[in-house]
């Protein structure tokens, strides 16, 4: 199936790529960006998600900085432009104040089955300014950790 539209990134050229040697398997790591988000990225009780090109997809993330003094709420918006099982998810990646600031990103996440693990590369583009790109940068090494420690926890 095609997606009904894809962002048109022109104006918003700004993007990177993180590419990291999974202990996990493809299809386990198909599963936690497509099924089972919750399970290690979004609060518990906020996903709804259903894997299918266009389908819409929202979650909060929550977390507390030693600064905070309230647990800070994320809104997370998107929707699914392609999937091909246990090799490609791509979808928009919307956020706001601190994230893409209301810019529709997209996020490409390759897999490629090595060994009993799996090489993931994962693009994420069309950001507006480059403290958004940097932060999101950095942030997502860590979470691409985090997926995979939380994902051997359940083999």
């Amino acid at each position: 199936m095609e997606p009904i539209t894809v962002p048109d990134l022109s104006a918003r050229p700004l993007g990177f790529k993180v590419d990291r040697l999974m202990e996990s398997p493809a299809d386990t790591l198909y599963q936690a960006w497509t099924e089972k988000f919750d399970t290690w990225f979004a609060a518990p009780g906020t996903l709804i998600m259903k894997a299918e090109v266009n389908s819409v997809f929202f979650f909060e993330t929550v977390f507390k900085t030693e600064e905070d003094l309230v647990e800070q709420r994320h809104p997370h918006y998107g929707r699914f432009l392609r999937l091909i099982p246990d090799r490609l998810i791509e979808f928009t990646w919307l956020t706001g104040a601190g994230g893409t600031e209301g810019a529709e990103t997209v996020v490409t996440i390759e897999l490629e089955p090595r060994g009993n693990g799996t090489y993931l590369s994962l693009s994420h583009k069309g950001f507006s300014h480059e403290k958004s790109k940097t932060r999101h940068d950095s942030a997502w090494e860590m979470i691409l950790e985090h997926l995979d420690q939380k994902m051997m926890e359940k083999v």
